[in-house]
C-alpha cells in the first residue's frame, strides 16, 4: 500500500502493508537506522520515536495507525538538541544501543515538564532499558538539558512545535 508519512517535517512516500510496524518502514524502507530494534514487544524503549510529540514504541505501531500524524525520529533532532548536547557533556552512552530511544523519551519529558523532578524523570524513563546501567548519567544529562533550555533556531521549529503541542500520558514500550 502506498502512503505518505510526515517524517521529521517532510512528506515521505512509502510502500508497505498497513500492518507493517513503523520501525521497519523507517529502518528497512527509508534507511533511517537511528531508531533501534530491541525487543519487538514494546518493553525496552530502543525504538522510541515521537508521534505528534508523544513518545511511542515504533516496533508495535502499524503504519496504518500513524495517519497524518507527525513522526519525529532521532535523525530529526539534528544532533544539536539540548538533550543530545547534554548526553555528550555527561558522556552518557556506553554501548550506545539504547540511546536514541532514551534521548527521544527525555526530549518528550522536557517538552511536557521543562523542570522535571527525579520522580518525573523516573516515570518518563521507566520504559527505557539500558543494559549498561547508565541511568545515573542519563538522569544527570536530563537535568542538565532542563537547565540549558529548549533548542533554538529554524532547524528545530517544526519539532519543537509538535512536541510542545502534545499533551497526555506517554505510551510505554520498546523497539529495533
Amino acid at each position: 500500500m502506498a502512503m505518505t508519512l510526515d517524517i521529521n517535517g517532510k512528506p515521505v512516500s512509502v510502500q508497505a502493508a498497513p500492518e507493517t510496524p513503523l520501525l521497519w518502514v523507517l529502518r528497512d524502507e527509508l534507511g533511517m537506522t537511528g531508531t533501534k530494534f530491541g525487543c519487538g514487544v514494546a518493553q525496552c524503549g530502543a525504538c522510541t520515536v515521537h508521534l505528534d510529540g508523544q513518545p511511542i514504541r515504533s516496533c508495535v505501531t502499524p503504519i496504518e495507525a500513524v495517519g497524518a500524524a507527525k513522526i519525529t525520529t532521532i535523525e530529526g533532532l539534528g544532533g544539536q538538541h539540548p538533550v543530545q548536547q547534554a548526553w555528550v557533556r555527561h558522556d552518557v552512552p556506553q554501548c550506545g544501543y539504547c540511546q536514541s530511544g532514551q534521548v527521544m523519551s527525555a526530549c518528550a519529558l522536557l517538552a511536557q515538564k521543562p523542570k522535571p523532578t527525579d520522580q518525573d524523570i523516573d516515570e518518563a524513563m521507566a520504559g527505557n532499558i539500558c543494559r549498561c546501567g547508565a541511568y545515573q548519567r542519563i538522569r544527570a544529562a536530563i537535568k542538565d538539558a532542563a537547565d540549558f533550555g529548549p533548542p533554538t533556531g529554524e532547524a528545530h521549529a517544526d519539532i519543537d512545535e509538535a512536541i510542545v503541542a502534545a499533551s497526555g500520558a506517554t505510551q510505554r514500550g520498546a523497539g529495533r
